[in-house]
């Protein structure tokens, strides 16, 4: 069994192929039985499967993508095969049941793409499987032999009959799926506008809500227009700055057409004043694409104007009154969508602004020491409740060493109040570090601080609270609690025999593990109480060498409690020590690599918690 993780982006249908690729010749490189049957066909039906999938969990899902491949080997009741798994987080999908079957893709259930038809055509059997966030595609396709037609299964009943023909309807079915869709009929056309239209629309709603990329929601736009509404169609979107509007799409049903008419269109963009509203406005059909019609809508949704739609006809026919209203509908809807696309854009814009501020820009190289952070917050577009820090903290006493200063912290909580803790809690710890307190004081000065800012956090919400009338507000103040290692890195000389002086201490927060070089992990501190509980309370810290081919591991909560299915966390029965033991001899930057890879590959959902880790390694 392989598996991987693709990014929600347009690259992840061809980084999917590639590790399709990969995963079959590492199977056939291992010799394993089964692999002796994968042939070419067998290699381009599960690349067309898995290219289909993920490219529909990219479009209508927009998040991280798990594929998953396992190579079956023959049994007496079954054919060797290859078993795939596509899994995304799709968040507004509601709960529903395994449907499993050859047919599971024919009882009504919603279908966008080829992906589905493809896999019902080309598997065995398969299925789709809802859980709380999580969508599963798997599909079983076997292994048979197209030239011979056998079907190659164990020593059973069955084994070796012709199969060349259930082999030769599937690609038959395969064809016809891929095939360009033609244009309905007048009368066939008429039929589905009266009957097919509040299906279609309430499709295309939920397929474009999905989207938070304003050129997505156009293209998958013109898509659902094209050939089924008009035979090419174009979107011009106005610059949030007011600015010139530009093409963002244009799709055509005859793809050799489609460049010739973006030449064309690219010339002048239609000019809709506001007194056109949203009705339609038959334009001038451009000069290089012969006769025909075209209508131009406003992309209009509360009050706010987002571009254009130009969507065309070959032919100089009247548009039937229902049409132009659905598609007037229809543009209203895509209008919305745009429009939340910008929101989210604008919104994550400025996250990634605020996360540049809460977390460090690049991490201090300390003499002698090698170090690696693997930091991955739960919440891409945000930094989370986890921070970390390394930093030259300066010479302190005239003659003395300069000092290197490390930090994981982790905040109790989520969202803005987490990431006001956060925001507070790296630069007062760099400006205790700098004025020279020793470890155990910065964590006796970092509690009062928090718990000072907590007492007024609490007096403002008060405030808040009596000026709306003793109404409550709609987010609680949470507690300003914060578990944290700091420690200070002092580097040694040769002629002390290298390495570095590590005092630390850990208040509430996962212990660091030691790891020597024949492979013996220790705990390097003792548990404190969490900052920001108690006030006046005393942090002891612990001071040892960082002797050369010492692995110092800190790690987040993120770490330590990822749970496997059956309920078991990661560093249940010294999990991480063991797991920090095996990357004896490797390098800060490898060892922080394979307990990242650990920690994903320990659980079957994507990590919920945020990740951090922070190698620190005596060369």
């Amino acid at each position: 069994m392989t598996r991987t993780s693709l990014a929600g982006n347009p690259l992840a249908p061809a980084a999917g192929r590639r590790f399709v690729r990969t995963a079959l010749a590492d199977w056939s490189g291992a010799g394993l039985p089964a692999a002796a049957l994968l042939g070419q066909r067998v290699a381009d039906d599960l690349i067309l499967v898995v290219d289909e999938l993920v490219t529909n969990a990219v479009v209508h899902a927009g998040t991280t993508v798990e594929l998953l491949l396992r190579l079956e080997e023959p049994a007496e009741d079954r054919p060797a095969a290859v078993v795939l798994e596509v899994s995304d987080h799709h968040p507004t999908r509601p709960l529903q049941s395994t449907r499993p079957g050859s047919g599971a893709g024919e009882d009504g259930m919603e279908e966008y793409g080829r992906g589905l038809q493809l896999v019902a055509a080309l598997a065995e059997c398969w299925g789709i499987t809802y859980r709380s966030g999580l969508k599963t595609v798997w599909a079983r396709l076997p292994l048979d032999d197209w030239e011979t037609g056998t079907l190659v299964t164990g020593s059973g009943p069955g084994a070796g009959e012709p199969a060349a023909e259930p082999a030769v309807r599937r690609g038959l079915r395969a064809a016809g799926i891929l095939a360009p869709v033609p244009r309905p009929a007048a009368r066939d056309e008429r039929e589905w506008i009266d009957r097919g239209a509040p299906s279609f629309l309430a499709e295309a709603s939920d397929l474009l809500a999905g989207q938070l990329d304003e050129d997505m929601v156009a293209a998958l736009a013109g898509q659902l227009l094209v050939p089924r509404l008009g035979d090419w169609c174009a979107f011009w979107l106005e610059g949030c700055d007011g600015g010139e509007p530009r093409l963002a799409r244009v799709w055509h049903a005859d793809e050799s057409a489609l460049e010739r008419l973006r030449a064309v269109l690219e010339k002048e963009p239609p000019r809709l004043t506001e007194a056109a509203g949203t009705a339609p406005v038959r334009l001038a059909w451009p000069e290089a694409a012969g006769e025909g019609s075209a209508l131009a809508y406003r992309l209009v949704a509360g009050g706010q104007a987002y571009g254009t739609l130009l969507l065309g006809h070959r032919t100089p026919c009247r548009v039937p009154e229902r049409v132009t209203a659905l598609v007037e509908d229809f543009a209203r809807r895509v209008a919305l969508a745009i429009g939340a696309a910008r929101r989210y854009t604008r919104q994550a814009t400025i996250s990634r602004v605020l996360q540049r501020g809460l977390l460090p820009s690049r991490v201090a190289r300390i003499p002698g020491v090698e170090s690696c952070v693997v930091y991955e917050p739960s919440d891409e577009g945000l930094a989370g409740g986890d921070f970390y820090d390394v930093f030259q903290s300066g010479a302190g006493a005239p003659g003395a060493p300069a000092r290197w200063c490390f930090m994981l912290g982790d905040v109790q909580g989520s969202g803005p109040e987490a990431a006001v803790v956060t925001g507070l809690a790296r630069p007062w710890l760099r400006l205790l570090a700098r004025e020279g307190h020793p470890v155990g004081h910065v964590l006796e000065r970092l509690n009062r601080l928090l718990l000072d800012e907590s007492m007024e956090a609490a007096e403002a919400a008060a405030l808040v609270v009596a000026a709306a009338g003793g109404q409550e507000p709609l987010a609680p103040v949470q507690p300003r609690f914060l578990s944290l290692l700091y420690g200070e890195l002092q580097p040694l000389g040769p002629e002390e025999g290298g390495g570095a002086r590590c005092t630390l201490a850990c208040a509430g927060h996962p212990l660091p593990l030691l790891l020597r070089p024949d492979g013996t992990v220790t705990q390097a501190a003792s548990p404190q109480l969490l900052l920001g509980v108690v006030d006046d309370v005393r942090f002891q810290s612990q001071s040892f060498r960082l002797a050369p081919g010492d692995t110092l591991l800190c790690v987040t909560d993120g770490v330590t409690e990822r749970r496997a299915p059956s309920g078991r966390m990661f560093d249940d029965g010294d999990g991480l020590a063991r797991a920090l033991a095996e990357c004896a001899g490797l390098p800060a930057r490898d060892v922080g690599d394979r307990l990242r890879q650990a920690v994903h590959s320990f659980g079957e959902t994507p990590v919920r918690d945020d990740l951090a880790l922070l190698v620190l390694q005596a060369r």
